[in-house]
């Protein structure tokens, strides 16, 4: 869920925000033109099918016309990005569905070149092409044997349609997964065979898997769009309104716990670990609405012994102003007079920044004061060592260790996606957002309700093409299981903290007003919010 956490209702009730939505104008593509790997730059040889002139446009998941397009057999890299999780806020370029709201439509691809019998009629003829142009005379070639005397390999068309024959027999997982190796083989003949049996099976009408396959099919295309720069030379975006992302989350936060979850458990260690200290500061490394801490600083300003003067750093990049709808001193404000109706002293410190830019003057530490550091769905979004030398995850960790915090709080996701190859980081993304659409799909929702497919999709989808889609400093979603978590802190120098049985009370509390397949675990220091057999969510405290 490409999100900020928190949307504030008007009501004072916790609610989560979003940050800017950026959606892509349609895009037209030149006729079927199969590209070799040997091409370079715009010289690029092939073997042409009826090539026109391609006009540069821009495309979205759903309105690009299913005409033609051009595939390139060299290794696909990313052009496109996203900068938020299914459950935090920050968000930078994005690849984002333009998802047409009506009741009878199917989620459709952009490259859907062939559907139906006139599609394969086209595509038939162009592998004919195809065949001639590489074999040479059909007549001269048997696809069972040999030509001149040479063994070959099965002609694209026998290949085509035994491809066909197979996929019949696969469901809907198989075909993604077959579609995915088809992908990381870069055989594109196979892959956009599989993509066009995909486009008649998903729908973000549909059943959770279907709608998740929507989304991956959708990333899958954008990874073999990326290798091809003329297509994809530059994405433009429209931000939705603040209402409508603040819309988006609060459904979202309504239907699944993931973000009381983070909240929650956070501020019962927070509270515990804070019980006798005077002055407490707290710097929250994505702060989005800040809703988070309404409620701890409603139970300090009631605690035995006396209220605390509290001071709080915001630190959240510029984008989030958009979701707010203003900066961080809208933020600061509204904590300030909830603090004030509390009899709470309190300050507020805006740090505007990413948390790559974070640097020791930025969070202006004060003598006498109690550190408190909260780390919600966020550093999975910082750079580690496997993509800059600057390892600003590890920097992070090893900056706020020299503070010396009497407390530390993380919560992430429960996904291996930072350094994962490409289809094994596919089929973990599969499994992971599987677990997820169908916690979604647990809430009574109706399959048709545009309020839950818009949550989907600025929610949830970009932060799976960006998974799928892309490579290098373009992919921000880089998740880790929480024994590397473990691994990085402890070699910055923090130790566990044990949970109190308070923490899993109260969470155990706030799921029973959800569906009974949520479950909780404490294992290795950790509480592990679950669905089914499967961990979604970490949350573990340091100091």
């Amino acid at each position: 869920m490409q999100a900020s956490r928190d949307p504030q209702t008007s009501d004072g009730n916790h609610s989560l925000h979003h940050q800017p939505m950026q959606q892509i104008d349609p895009c037209h593509f030149s006729s079927f033109q199969v590209l070799n790997s040997n091409s370079t730059g715009n010289s690029s040889q092939g073997t042409e099918v009826s090539f026109q002139t391609y006009t540069e446009q821009f495309f979205t998941l759903e309105s690009t016309p299913a005409t033609d397009y051009v595939i390139y057999n060299s290794p696909p890299t990313a052009s496109v990005s996203s900068n938020r999780s299914p459950f935090s806020p920050q968000c930078s370029q994005s690849y984002v569905s333009d998802l047409h709201h009506s009741s009878d439509n199917v989620y459709g691809s952009p490259l859907s070149g062939f559907s139906g019998v006139d599609g394969e009629n086209k595509l038939m003829n162009a592998l004919m092409v195809l065949r001639y142009e590489l074999l040479g005379n059909v007549s001269d070639i048997d696809d069972s044997c040999s030509f001149n005397g040479v063994v070959s390999q099965p002609s694209s068309l026998a290949r085509y349609n035994k491809i066909l024959e197979t996929d019949h027999n696969m469901d809907l997982k198989q075909l993604l997964i077959s579609c995915a190796k088809a992908v990381s083989e870069a055989d594109m003949l196979t892959a956009e065979i599989l993509m066009n049996a995909l486009e008649k099976r998903v729908s973000v009408f549909g059943e959770p898997l279907q709608r998740l396959s929507a989304y991956m099919l959708e990333g899958l295309r954008a990874r073999l769009l990326s290798s091809g720069s003329i297509i994809y030379r530059k994405l433009k975006c429209n931000e939705p309104t603040s209402s409508e992302l603040m819309s988006y989350m609060h459904l979202l936060y309504q239907i699944c716990p993931y973000y009381k979850f983070a909240y929650m458990s956070a501020n019962v260690v927070i509270g515990e670990a804070m019980e006798n200290e005077k002055r407490i500061h707290i710097i929250d490394f994505q702060i989005a609405q800040g809703s988070q801490w309404v409620s701890l600083i409603q139970a300090l300003a009631c605690r035995p012994g006396g209220t605390p003067c509290i001071r709080i750093t915001g630190v959240d990049d510029s984008q989030s102003a958009h979701a707010r709808g203003g900066g961080l001193q809208l933020v600061g404000q509204r904590l300030a007079k909830v603090a004030e109706s509390c009899g709470v002293p309190f300050e507020f410190h805006c740090a505007g920044m990413s948390g790559c830019e974070v640097q020791l003057e930025n969070l202006q530490i004060r003598h006498g004061e109690a550190l408190a550091m909260n780390f919600p769905y966020m550093l999975h979004h910082m750079p580690d060592e496997s993509v800059s030398t600057a390892n600003h995850r590890d920097r992070l960790l090893r900056l706020v260790k020299s503070l010396a915090p009497k407390v530390v709080t993380l919560v992430e996701q429960e996904s291996n996606t930072n350094t994962a190859p490409f289809f094994q980081r596919f089929c973990e993304t599969l499994d992971y957002y599987t677990a997820m659409f169908e916690s979604i799909d647990a809430a009574p929702r109706p399959r048709d309700d545009k309020q839950r497919i818009s949550a989907e999709e600025n929610c949830v989808a970009r932060d799976i093409v960006n998974i799928i889609a892309c490579e290098g400093t373009e992919r921000v979603e880089r998740h880790e299981l929480f024994g590397k978590w473990r691994l990085r802190l402890t070699m910055a120098g923090f130790s566990s903290i044990p949970l109190s049985s308070s923490v899993s009370n109260a969470i155990q509390d706030m799921l029973n007003e959800y569906s009974s397949n949520y479950s909780l675990r404490e294992e290795n220091g950790a509480l592990y919010l679950r669905w089914e057999n499967r961990a979604l969510v970490t949350s573990s405290a340091w100091r």
